[in-house]
């Protein structure tokens, strides 16, 4: 018993602070033994009580896994959610606010489920809609004051394939759209496309501006995306 409280002890305290713990399994005879190896959960510690050791190391993996689990769920029930498809939320859109759309983003962070659209207004100037994703109606618009970019304007100014049309030919074959913008910070600017696929698969697409030609992002952009949700 009293070996089986140390271990399930210790493995709370790691995944707890999120450090790296070893837990020293005392057997019924007072002599002790210590391991460290791979990262383990409380459970997994707690099993090794039977064996005399355990061992529970970075409880933050295990923490961040379920994490992504619940966020991908959360994803999967967004997109089967939305009756609106993004083409048809930049068609609402543009009605709302007469110009080019920049972006689109499927929102779940505010009461509903919401297309968030970034419009380069014919008046000049950018716009933020807001639109319902079961009805697409009109929930909020205003102005973003926001630093102007003008390569942006210059890029949406002259592509020939809008955010309508590229996020039509990223549906066709790779699932719903669940956010679309026109990035510009690569060598050429293209459009890029976050579809998630019935089986829960995300993928990252890009579709040039120009001829519409659709292409998988490089690997290196799926990295750069998983570094980031690490660093938050």
């Amino acid at each position: 018993m009293k070996r089986q409280l140390i271990i399930a002890t210790a493995a709370a305290a790691a995944l707890v602070a999120g450090g790296t713990v070893t837990a020293v399994a005392v057997s019924n005879d007072g002599s002790g033994s210590a391991r460290s190896g791979a990262p383990v959960t409380a459970q997994s510690a707690a099993h090794d009580a039977g064996s005399g050791t355990a061992q529970v190391q970075d409880g933050r993996s295990s923490i961040r896994m379920q994490d992504d689990d619940a966020d991908g769920q959360e994803d999967i029930r967004e997109a089967h959610t939305a009756k609106v498809t993004a083409s048809d939320a930049a068609a609402a859109a543009l009605k709302a606010v007469p110009g080019t759309v920049a972006g689109l983003d499927l929102d779940a962070d505010r009461p509903g489920l919401v297309w968030d659209a970034d419009v380069l207004g014919k008046d000049g100037k950018w716009h933020e809609v807001t639109l319902d994703a079961g009805t697409a109606r009109v929930l909020n618009q205003h102005v973003d004051d926001e630093d102007d970019d003008a390569r942006e304007r210059a890029a949406l100014r002259n592509a020939r394939t809008d955010a309508g049309t590229a996020a039509r030919t990223a549906a066709a074959s790779h699932g719903t759209v669940t956010s679309l913008e026109l990035d510009d910070d690569r060598a050429k600017p293209v459009w890029e496309v976050e579809t998630l696929t019935k089986d829960g698969k995300e993928h990252k697409l890009l579709v040039d501006p120009q001829s519409g030609k659709l292409s998988a992002a490089p690997a290196h952009d799926a990295d750069d995306d998983d570094n980031d949700g690490a660093d938050d």
